[in-house]
């Protein structure tokens, strides 16, 4: 009987489990981000932190298919003949599952696996459908920026120093000056010569016309006293990741930021994301800061403008009628409003409610995250491509 000898060096066994295994890992990783994802969003210490910044997630661990020895589970057993109605056969103690005492079985493997909220906005972004903001008939501006160098100057900026031609008229000048001293029949010796301001020479550029897309952003905030720490984390964490997608998916985007009480003012991107104040709540007057801005600086036939806001929903009564028009008018002017209600205390008696019942328009967004693992869900709707008629609540 012959011997056979099979080569198995073109079958790498090795290799191929070691590239099914980082499969298996790269689907828990991905698992648990989709599940810790809430959390993650709704953390303030997220809020300007570079993209390096780094998050622990959650990741069970991967055990391989093995036999063990063990005894039979509860309900499989085999009698003696001798038993009475009543008797257990076939009982474990000692398992440490649904006991209160020690046991000496294996729990389950979970360790930590960090991930950078750069990677963290790469895992997910593939699950946005990010809305066009380019869908105005004007949805471009023209701009001026730099175009072919024509020809020299003698003023300019330091980067267009022309080194050069700035050499050349320096050693015209020294020549000039040695023909003059000859001329006047004088011997000097010219042992130093530095440059002086008239030797400067500059790239002359002409500008030319640029067209870049147009749209900005507008988030508007309640900061009055009905919104506590967690609800200002809440809303902080929205308007933070939603600028985050944003800026990742589009280019020269404008950004304003609108912070109010029952008066609203205009603050700076630091201030917006930092700064607590307390008071009372007219919603009014942020809409309608927004809308004074839309007038002076972003004329709609233009713009794309899409402005969001955040509260939890409490308003003082006499300003309800004033916040429901400035939400129309925000509408005919806006290619999409978002409206988000974070941690309502009570459901039938916010804004949302109102907006809910009285805003019938195809542009306005509406909803509500009771939780704070919700908050990935109402951004993805927001950020959703399609609008939709009926407003969203989770």
């Amino acid at each position: 009987m012959a011997a056979i000898f099979r080569d198995n060096s073109e079958t790498p066994v090795e290799h191929d489990r070691s590239i099914e295994d980082r499969r298996r890992h790269r689907q828990l990783v991905e698992k648990s981000i989709k599940e810790n994802l809430g959390d993650i969003l709704s953390e303030e210490s997220i809020i300007g932190e570079s993209k390096n910044k780094k998050f622990k997630i959650p990741i069970r661990g991967i055990k391989e298919y093995q036999f063990i020895f063990g005894k039979n589970a509860n309900g499989v057993a085999t009698g003696t003949g001798e038993e009475k109605r009543g008797d257990k056969i076939g009982s474990s103690e000692g398992n440490g599952k649904g006991s209160n005492k020690a046991g000496n079985s294996e729990g389950e493997d979970i360790y930590e696996t960090e991930i950078t909220l750069e990677e963290l906005m790469d895992y997910i972004i593939e699950d946005l459908d990010l809305p066009n903001l380019d869908r105005k008939k004007y949805s471009e501006i023209v701009t001026e920026s730099s175009g072919r160098k024509r020809g020299f100057q003698k003023y300019g900026i330091n980067p267009r120093l022309a080194k050069k031609k700035t050499v050349m008229a320096k050693i015209a000048r020294k020549q000039g000056k040695k023909r003059a001293l000859l001329e006047a029949n004088k011997e000097e010796t010219l042992e130093r010569f530095p440059f002086r301001e008239e030797d400067l020479r500059y790239h002359r550029v002409k500008m030319k016309p640029k067209k870049e897309s147009n749209a900005v952003l507008m988030f508007i905030m309640d900061v009055s006293g009905s919104m506590d720490v967690s609800k200002k984390y809440m809303a902080r964490s929205f308007f933070f990741v939603l600028s985050k997608f944003i800026r990742r998916k589009y280019n020269n985007i404008a950004f304003e930021f609108i912070s109010h009480t029952t008066s609203a003012k205009l603050v700076n991107e630091y201030e917006f994301f930092h700064k607590a104040e307390s008071g009372g709540t007219y919603i009014s007057s942020g809409l309608n800061l927004a809308l004074d801005l839309i007038k002076k600086k972003y004329p709609p036939d233009y713009w794309n403008i899409y402005p969001f806001y955040a509260s939890d929903g409490d308003n003082w009564s006499e300003d309800n009628e004033r916040a429901l028009e400035a939400v129309n008018k925000l509408c005919d002017v806006c290619n999409m409003m978002g409206y988000a209600e974070l941690l309502p205390s009570t459901y039938s008696t916010t804004m949302y409610y109102r907006f809910q019942k009285e805003i019938n328009r195809k542009n306005f967004l509406s909803v509500v995250v009771k939780e704070k693992k919700d908050l990935w869900q109402g951004i993805k709707f927001m950020l959703s491509k399609e609008l939709k008629e009926d407003s969203y609540g989770l």
